[in-house]
């Protein structure tokens, strides 16, 4: 049976394969999962930097005069 989901291939170091493959016993799944399952995350974390800038920079320009209210909003 193969899979139609694109696949990538992986040099790791035998430290980063083991500690995957013990994190992958430790959650019951495979090897694939686990380390399909971090990438998820990390590319999550990679996300909430980049908006975590983007929101510094609208705060910095924050102007307390220029914003509405929020009943001005709802009208």
């Amino acid at each position: 049976m193969s899979s139609q989901n694109p696949r990538i291939n992986v040099v790791l170091s035998n430290l980063l394969y083991q500690n995957v493959r013990l994190l992958a016993e430790k959650d019951n799944v495979s090897l694939s999962a686990k380390v399909r399952d971090l990438l998820k995350e990390a590319l999550e974390i990679q996300e909430d930097i980049a908006l975590s800038g983007f929101a510094e920079k609208r705060e910095k320009s924050w102007n307390d005069s220029k914003a509405l209210s929020h009943d001005d909003v709802w009208r």
